[in-house]
């Protein structure tokens, strides 16, 4: 069984990494929409703290959750917390 451990998306705010999907930035159209369709439907969670949106994170549980932090750190984050 693998160990879900806590992925730090900034502010005091943590997701356990063994339901993160894909971590992307928003930048795109289609992650526009993916982020818009969310919060129509209920499953997006802000945890900006009111900052600009840097990363996006999806679920297995089709839940988007925003962040401050550039992706590409999070990403990090993620890889040495899987090598631990």
């Amino acid at each position: 069984m693998q160990k879900q451990g806590l992925l730090n998306i900034g502010f005091g705010n943590f997701v356990v990494s063994g339901r993160v999907v894909t971590i992307v930035n928003p930048t795109s159209a289609p992650m526009r929409r993916l982020r818009e369709d969310a919060r129509q439907e209920g499953r997006l969670i802000d945890a900006t703290q009111g900052r600009k949106t840097r990363a996006i994170i999806v679920t297995d549980s089709n839940h988007v959750i925003l962040s401050a932090i550039q992706a590409e750190t999070i990403g990090q984050r993620f890889s040495s917390e899987e090598g631990e």
